[in-house]
């Protein structure tokens, strides 16, 4: 099967190329997918389980990407819960190899069964970026209707989720990022849009959540944003400051099969936007890497159908 590897860790996107790999082998509990459409993370060429196994062991060369959607091609021994031929989406795991390939293994409790009307290309922008936001908000913000919450990074791939879940859980949302962000994040349905930049992060006043996307001195500065009892979350970097009047937390995604399947009908209904910006074939996904643009890249391994 093609699919895009990457064996030098020092090469960054430089040293993603295609190549020709066996096909992959559906473990106890695994399905392999038959890849429509994938999504990836820029930064995870950076992350130690692209390169080695969970005992330490190289992995090389390994296969990027862990958001796809599909239809299952194999069922492992033991696996239930899905049939070939069913479509999927979800998460591949973090130290395997990922989707950016024709086909993928994967562990069944990582996938949801995909609706006939919503398309790969829309299913493979959802799973990272809609289980973040969601795990971020409410599973660890604990946010809940009447409080405010502070989005960093707003108009990006988290950040736009991130909006439109607490707007409909009926929180106060102030989003934030760059001047030409402002009408983006406003129609999303944030209640009020700030530019960390041009301003003072200060005069955003106390928030129950402030969501961090940035990390860096936006993360740092957020900290004194965080009023009695509530929580900074951040998915960028372990805080270098704490939020001394609440809590603080720094976490990874995790794959969340109902949770899945709960956004997949948000998308149906016509109650969550998925921004899917360029999509572009599989022998393009390198240059993906360093594309930038607004919303998020999907790589298409083949067509629909």
């Amino acid at each position: 099967m093609q699919a895009i590897t990457v064996r030098d860790r020092a090469a960054g996107p430089a040293g993603l190329t295609p190549a020709e790999l066996p096909h992959p082998h559906a473990a106890e509990n695994d399905v392999v997918v038959r890849v429509h459409a994938a999504g990836f993370t820029p930064g995870e060429l950076d992350w130690p389980a692209t390169w080695t196994d969970r005992a330490g062991h190289d992995r090389t060369p390994s296969v990027p990407g862990h958001e796809l959607s599909g239809v299952v091609a194999e069922l492992g021994y033991g696996t239930t819960g899905l049939s070939v031929g069913q479509r999927v989406f979800g998460l591949a795991d973090w130290a395997r190899d990922g989707s950016l390939a024709e086909y993928t293994a994967v562990e069944a409790r990582n996938l949801a069964p995909l609706p006939a009307d919503i398309d790969h290309t829309t299913a493979a922008a959802l799973p990272i970026s809609g289980l973040t936001a969601w795990q971020a908000l409410f599973d660890h913000g604990r946010l809940t209707a009447g409080q405010t919450v502070v989005v960093h990074g707003a108009a990006g791939a988290v950040g736009s989720i991130a909006v439109q879940l607490a707007r409909e859980a009926g929180a106060y949302v102030i989003g934030t990022g760059r001047a030409s962000a402002r009408d983006t994040v406003l129609g999303l349905g944030a209640s009020a849009f700030f530019e960390p930049t041009a301003d003072r992060l200060a005069d955003l006043g106390e928030a129950d959540v402030v969501l961090d996307v940035l990390g860096g001195e936006v993360l740092d500065r957020s900290a004194a944003l965080v009023r009695e009892g509530g929580t900074l979350v951040t998915i960028a970097e372990p805080p270098r400051i704490r939020a001394t009047a609440g809590r603080t937390v720094f976490f990874v995604v995790e794959p969340d099969r109902a949770r899945l399947a709960d956004l997949a009908q948000r998308v149906r209904e016509g109650r969550l936007r998925v921004p899917v910006g360029a999509v572009l074939p599989l022998a393009e996904a390198p240059a993906a890497f360093i594309r930038r643009g607004a919303g998020k890249t999907i790589i298409r391994v083949r067509e629909d159908g």
